[in-house]
């Protein structure tokens, strides 16, 4: 089957480079699921939030990552901003990934394999991650408010 980019050339590599940016920007499931609901139109944050069962901090931090890889645009609306797929061609390339996963998880795990996941537990509303010893340490150090985690969340502890 011919899908007409060739290694040969520097545009053909180039396109493969950008194919690869693209793939990485994607690469989170949570990123995913944003994607397939900008594919039925704009949404705002607090919608995207609503619907995916996910902190508003999270979805605000994975929305960034797809503007900055050119996947979404946003457009201000009042107080608010409302984003879209920047080209079509995004929402088919996810659809048909998600396809693909879900005929995998069927031909390995059968047919009554239970398709219902939820998101991992530090990506669940109002739970964060446990901090360390180490970082604990520091935060009792520092006061009550503990460095950023990875997530953008910022993890408050309290002195005793």
């Amino acid at each position: 089957m011919d899908y007409g980019c060739e290694v040969t050339t520097t545009a053909g590599y180039e396109a493969y480079e950008g194919a690869g940016e693209l793939l990485r920007a994607l690469s989170a499931p949570i990123r995913v699921a944003i994607v397939t609901e900008l594919a039925g139109g704009e949404r705002c944050v607090h919608e995207l939030v609503d619907k995916l069962g996910a902190a508003q901090p999270l979805v605000s931090q994975h929305l960034r990552v797809l503007r900055g890889a050119g996947v979404v645009r946003g457009a201000r609306r009042g107080r608010e901003i409302a984003y879209t797929l920047v080209d079509e061609h995004i929402a088919h390339i996810v659809a048909d990934a998600v396809t693909h996963a879900r005929e995998a998880h069927v031909r390995e795990r059968g047919p009554e394999a239970d398709s219902t996941r939820s998101w991992p537990r530090s990506e669940q509303p109002g739970l964060s991650r446990q901090p360390g010893p180490k970082r604990a340490e520091r935060a009792s150090q520092q006061g009550p408010t503990a460095p950023a985690h990875d997530d953008g969340e910022r993890a408050i502890e309290e002195k005793h």
